[in-house]
């Protein structure tokens, strides 16, 4: 017994001594940067231009019969009136109709270019909302230190501050080493196929083949990230794939007065409720990974060690971090029942009933694998399982945060935030940036705007807005970014 008592404590003392080895071993990955001057920047004016973006309204409808040519005519005139240098020096081509790419030349042609993203469209503001916001989505409007109207986070603020900031640098002589594109798509909020897709398209007939693309995905975050402090810029160096699939359930319908053991609606609710407790299995890895290791060395001692000893205590982290909605995003391939169709009367039972429930692929998890864990946990010969053609995607490669452009954003994010943390991350949506993975292996997403708490429920919610004082530090860090990388 002693001897049995002696042993464990030597394994425990060894266990001890490794986790704490590894806990103050767990180095800050922070790249050492001098912080740039501010750049003085008219922030009135600024946010006027801004506001007028946001005053058309350029809506993505799943029905594209509703699309407004008239209005998307009226954004870009905008643009070509608002950006007088910008499209004097840069050659525009009109693609698909009303998708933008500028070019900005350099002068080293064996230098890859960059490509810079962002979309014209925004969604529609849910009908019988618009009297509840703060100020009209679609006016414009500046009240409080904020600009407000829908676009202004999502996502015609990172496209009026990338004009911005290549006006401003033009209006100062700049003259790009490499090549610098502006890729502006106008359906991304409906699957981006007739714009984005169509635009990746022409650059890869021209074998353009870019040393980084930037897209949204990431913002400057203020309170988001429990256990540490300072303004955490959450880089995305992935994306999560995603399939639809349709589960239909089939039964014996007729009179609802005589109804049988089992209904069509019965069989599939019972379906859903096994698909909901029977979910694809956490895994903390790849960009996930990657962020533990970011964040892990900013923490408080506690937090450093359990992330620092995941080979340990790796259980315990998932069950912590995926105790919330945005944390198991993260962790998981999520399952979300989104449309039920049944029936025609109440006094009538359907023959079938049918579900729709909607996946966001993990990386390392795929399309197929994902249909068969629905059929797998519905089990049963009376439902038909089916994937949805269509909009379907394995979720995205993943850029290494060891690869310069991620290393030099990086920095650029802590030259104009000074004591920023920067890390990486996974986004659970969907961007353009999907279509430009073939061209390049470095795909990353972010924005410089910052966000706090309040700021989530605003992207495609009510009152959308973006600071004043935000959106300037947002094109500061993207003329940072054309200076760092391509002047």
């Amino acid at each position: 017994m002693k001897k049995s008592l002696g042993a464990l404590l030597v394994v425990v003392v060894i266990l001890a001594v490794i986790v704490l080895e590894r806990t103050f071993t767990f180095r800050s990955r922070q790249p050492q940067t001098a912080p740039v001057a501010v750049e003085p920047l008219d922030t009135a004016a600024l946010a006027q231009r801004l506001a007028g973006a946001l005053r058309f309204k350029t809506i993505s409808y799943q029905d594209s019969s509703q699309f407004d040519a008239r209005e998307f005519d009226g954004f870009q005139r905008y643009l070509r009136t608002t950006f007088l240098k910008l499209h004097a020096a840069l050659k525009l081509e009109k693609v698909n109709g009303y998708g933008l790419l500028y070019e900005w030349p350099g002068s080293d042609p064996s230098a890859p270019p960059i490509v810079l993203l962002a979309h014209q469209d925004v969604v529609p503001v849910e009908p019988g909302t618009e009297t509840r916001w703060t100020e009209p989505p679609f006016e414009g409007r500046i009240t409080g230190g904020y600009v407000w109207g829908r676009g202004a986070l999502d996502d015609k603020g990172s496209l009026v501050g990338l004009c911005e900031a290549v006006e401003h640098l033009l209006g100062a002589g700049a003259k790009p080493r490499r090549t610098v594109y502006l890729a502006f798509g106008y359906d991304e909020e409906v699957g981006g196929r007739r714009g984005a897709a169509r635009i990746a398209d022409l650059l890869a007939s021209r074998n353009v083949h870019p040393e980084f693309v930037l897209d949204e995905g990431g913002a400057l975050t203020n309170g988001l990230i429990a256990g540490v402090s300072a303004p955490v810029a959450v880089v995305g160096i992935a994306e999560k794939g995603y399939v639809t699939v349709g589960l239909t359930a089939q039964a014996e319908g007729g009179h609802s007065s005589m109804p049988p053991d089992e209904t069509a609606v019965g069989i599939l609710a019972a379906a859903i409720l096994r698909l909901e407790h029977d979910q694809m299995p956490r895994a903390i890895r790849g960009p996930t990974a990657a962020m533990f290791d970011y964040l892990g060395p900013e923490m408080s001692f506690g937090p450093r060690l359990v992330i620092a000893n995941r080979w340990l205590l790796g259980g315990l982290l998932a069950q912590k971090f995926g105790a919330t909605p945005q944390g198991n995003a993260m962790l998981r391939t999520t399952t979300a029942p989104t449309v039920l169709q049944a029936g025609v009367k109440e006094n009538v039972l359907p023959s079938s009933a049918r579900a729709l429930v909607n996946f966001r692929i993990l990386p390392g998890d795929s399309v197929e694998g994902v249909v068969e864990h629905v059929r797998r946990a519905v089990h049963d010969s009376r439902i038909s399982v089916e994937p949805l053609p269509g909009q379907m995607t394995n979720a995205s490669g993943v850029t290494s945060v060891d690869a310069e452009p991620f290393q030099l954003l990086a920095r650029t994010i802590r030259q104009v935030v000074p004591g920023a943390v920067v890390t990486p991350w996974l986004v659970v949506g969907g961007t353009d940036s999907r279509y430009y993975a073939r061209l390049t292996p470095n795909v990353l997403r972010f924005v410089g705007s910052a966000i706090g708490k309040d700021d989530l429920r605003r992207v495609h919610g009510m009152d959308e807005r973006v600071g004043v004082q935000a959106y300037a530090d947002a094109i500061r860090f993207y003329l940072q970014l054309l200076r760092n990388a391509a002047l």
